[in-house]
């Protein structure tokens, strides 16, 4: 399901414990990281997309989270020609995506990320909240910036939140650019 815009409807998924270190997956056969995320079927909400998407790719139950936030608005990528598939080409650009925040109030060991019979990630850790911005292939990197940004707020409430602010945020702050 492709929008008029060529954007895809997805759902990414900030898991964090209770040092809100957040979960990072590595994807099956690959040396690359990301957050938990995944498509929006048609007829599905954006927080049913986020609970099977969490229970397909790290074998979370809702039991096991707390939802602590999302984004008010969809945060867009365009992913990279040469990566597009052929019959998609033309029309589609990326995906448009809602971001949850949610907080591990299972144990580590409920993470099972062999509970579908189609794994997304084969090793998964807990990373600082702001290192994966960094690390994620170069094409999302702005919107892992955008979705932690807005949702920060919600680990600790409010005027703390920014203590912890990774320096790429501090600078934007303090040039003006980012929020106050």
């Amino acid at each position: 399901m492709i929008d008029k815009d060529g954007y895809r409807p997805n759902v990414g998924i900030i898991i964090c414990n209770v040092r809100n270190e957040v979960f990072w997956g590595k994807r099956v056969r690959q040396n690359s990281w990301q957050f938990p995320q995944g498509g929006i079927k048609h007829g599905e909400s954006p927080e049913q997309a986020m609970f099977r998407e969490l229970m397909e790719e790290v074998g979370l139950e809702r039991s096991h989270v707390r939802i602590l936030g999302r984004t008010r608005d969809w945060l867009r990528y365009d992913v990279p020609k040469d990566w597009v598939k052929r019959e998609w080409r033309g029309h589609y650009r990326g995906q448009k995506q809602i971001w949850y925040l949610l907080r591990l109030v299972g144990r580590d060991c409920d993470v099972r990320l062999r509970a579908s019979d189609h794994p997304e990630f084969d090793a998964w850790r807990w990373n600082e909240y702001w290192a994966p911005a960094e690390t994620v292939v170069e094409f999302k990197r702005e919107v892992y910036r955008s979705a932690l940004t807005e949702l920060e707020r919600f680990l600790t409430g409010g005027t703390e939140a920014h203590r912890h602010c990774h320096p790429y945020m501090l600078a934007m702050r303090t040039q003006g650019a980012g929020r106050p």
